[in-house]
């Protein structure tokens, strides 16, 4: 356990990095979250820049703190005990366009829609206007290879960014930064070797190409038209986005929908009618609501089909135990 003297030595220098206005201790993180779930961060600080982001990784490196670096908190369930250590809010957000040479430069903190996508299309770029209607910052697009359909009407294989990215800045563990190519995330389907190391994206550059601007919206269009009736809408049916990893050739939804399960709650945790691999926070949901039913929806979807369901999300913090007398409602 770390001292409580070096404790108030860190408190005190990450203040001093961020300003008493983008630091707070024991910060509830559910508002910073999709799933708008979570308990509170010992300590928590906004990162506005790079070099504050890389400073703060710095200090809670030095005094041995545990750290966990936020985005715009999707595909992650916080526990309601919170975290034990600090949480850093990526919030350096800059975006260079350089039409000449059809590139865009976007630290790590970037929203990748509306902030970078729009920005793009509106230089008349193409390349990342297929990610539209993704909560995601730049970061965590490289982290998990953010990816979606190809244009309708074919919609005939999966898009991912590695396709478009040509370099990014990486904070290593040992401190030092470097820049490197697309070959080192070694992307997979929602992989990239950043799950495997504590490298940390700074920011990176997209090597995009020129298109016309009505295409770009066309394509954008078509997309938001199709997550519409896929996704629930985030500011009235709060998620994480999908809870369980895809099955190749068979579909974890589709399971789940196969095994009756949707509209199915338990607490504010519901399996949304609109995808059965989506659970949503019908209000004052807990995070052992949510556990409770994924255990129940591995539980039901085992014994229907004989596959065995393996949770996408990432689990951070503390999470208490699920009651043993948990109620299951019916859709």
């Amino acid at each position: 356990m770390t001292p409580v003297a070096d404790l108030k030595a860190f408190s005190r220098e990450l203040e001093q990095l961020v300003g008493t206005a983008h630091y707070k201790r024991h910060e509830p993180l559910g508002q910073y979250t999709t799933f708008q779930i979570g308990g509170p961060a010992d300590f928590f600080v906004e990162a506005r820049s790079v070099s504050t982001l890389v400073d703060s990784v710095a200090i809670a490196r030095r005094y041995e703190i545990p750290f966990f670096l936020l985005g715009v908190g999707a595909n992650i369930l916080v526990g309601d005990a919170g975290y034990r250590g600090l949480v850093i809010r990526n919030c350096a957000d800059k975006i260079e366009i350089n039409v000449a040479n059809s590139t865009v430069f976007a630290e790590s903190g970037a929203i990748v829609y509306p902030d970078l996508i729009n920005a793009c299309v509106e230089h008349r770029l193409s390349g990342l206007e297929h990610f539209v209607g993704i909560p995601s910052t730049v970061g965590g697009a490289l982290w998990q290879n953010l990816h979606f359909l190809s244009p309708p009407p074919e919609r005939s294989r999966t898009v991912f960014i590695e396709e478009v990215l040509d370099e990014a800045e990486i904070l290593r563990e040992d401190g030092s930064r470097t820049t490197v190519g697309v070959d080192f995330f070694n992307f997979g389907y929602d992989y990239s070797t950043l799950h495997d190391t504590r490298d940390i994206v700074l920011s990176a550059t997209f090597r995009l190409r020129p298109e016309e601007q009505s295409r770009l919206t066309e394509i954008m269009d078509a997309n938001l038209e199709w997550r519409s009736t896929r996704h629930p809408p985030l500011d009235s049916e709060p998620s994480a986005g999908s809870i369980f990893k895809k099955i190749e050739g068979i579909g974890a939804g589709r399971l789940i929908d196969a095994a009756g399960l949707k509209g199915v709650s338990v607490g504010g945790a519901q399996i949304t009618h609109r995808h059965a691999n989506i659970l949503i926070n019908r209000g004052g949901a807990k995070a052992t609501d949510v556990v409770a039913l994924i255990n129940h929806i591995r539980e039901v979807v085992l014994e229907h089909s004989g596959y065995s369901l393996e949770p996408e999300i990432s689990m951070v913090g503390e999470f208490l135990p699920v009651p043993s007398n948990v109620v299951i409602h019916r859709g």
